[in-house]
């Protein structure tokens, strides 16, 4: 089933207009399209990078979506603008607060009385103007493995499901009081989040989910790798008997490297072991 198939939309009737791009903003305007939102999304003359670099993404996080390209500097445009935002429940940015004091949309609650903003920015306070994208977060919150890349976008991830969370908690509020709410969601307080795990120790270099544990990790098969998270004794001891070893890595590593990826998939199947085959 498609996400534009699903039978839950809650957002029905509310409509979103996003002036978002890069990630962080389409993620969370996929979710609220997937939720049932009405999402125009409006782009700048040069597109959105997402478009040039992953076209196929693109094409999945706008679906459902009224796409439009419009230039703000443009008085004609950003009235057109205007006239979108009149009749919306909700506008996403992504901006540095400068841009959006330069187009005015600091705070539109002042001319759309009940049009609530989710702000994403990438610092906030004395920070708010830093420039920032989701490789810079990581690297100040301990959750890069230098000089390896991020494979997955964390910050941007994280702070496009509190932007929706912030979305909810506006159109809630809004429906209480009447009047458009105001939330600014920062990527780098999200990063800070997720680098919590290797603050306090549970995962990183020597941490109980960073290696530390021989039955929670990545070992070599026979022709590839699997990721073995027995964590539970009772996964623990059911490993070590579908296994034949007593637990130690070196041990669980000489085995594992005796099968394919596929007959320790089946293994653990059977013996209902939290074990999979990792795919590049």
């Amino acid at each position: 089933m498609s996400r534009l198939d699903s039978p839950a939309h809650p957002l029905k009737g509310v409509h979103v207009v996003t002036l978002a791009i890069n990630l962080p903003g389409p993620l969370a305007a996929a979710r609220l399209t997937d939720l049932g939102a009405s999402v125009t999304k409006v782009e700048p003359p040069t597109g959105d990078p997402v478009s040039a670099v992953v076209p196929s993404w693109y094409r999945e996080l706008t679906a459902g979506q009224r796409v439009m390209t419009l230039d703000l500097k443009k008085s004609v445009d950003r009235a057109t603008l205007d006239s979108e935002l009149a009749g919306a429940d909700l506008l996403v940015t992504a901006m540095r607060p400068s841009a959006l004091r330069k187009l005015g949309l600091a705070d539109p609650t002042r001319t759309h009385r009940r049009l609530s903003h989710v702000e994403i920015v990438g610092h906030d306070g004395a920070k708010e103007e830093l420039a920032g994208h989701d490789l810079t977060y990581q690297a100040v919150h301990g959750t890069l493995q230098p000089p390896a890349m991020p494979t997955v976008p964390v910050a941007d991830f994280l702070g496009a499901e509190r932007a929706v969370s912030a979305a909810l908690l506006a159109l809630m509020l809004t429906a209480v009081s009447g009047v458009g709410q105001h939330h600014r969601v920062v990527l780098e307080h999200a990063a800070a989040a997720a680098g919590a795990a290797v603050r306090h120790g549970l995962m990183g270099d020597g941490g109980p989910l960073g290696g530390a544990d021989a039955a929670y990790g990545i070992y070599a098969s026979a022709d590839g790798h699997v990721a073995l998270a027995a964590l539970e004794p009772h996964f623990r001891t059911r490993t070590c008997q579908a296994l034949g070893v007593e637990g130690h890595r070196e041990e669980i590593a000489n085995v594992f490297a005796t099968r394919s990826t596929a007959e320790w998939e089946e293994l653990a199947e059977r013996w209902d072991i939290p074990l999979v085959g990792i795919r590049s």
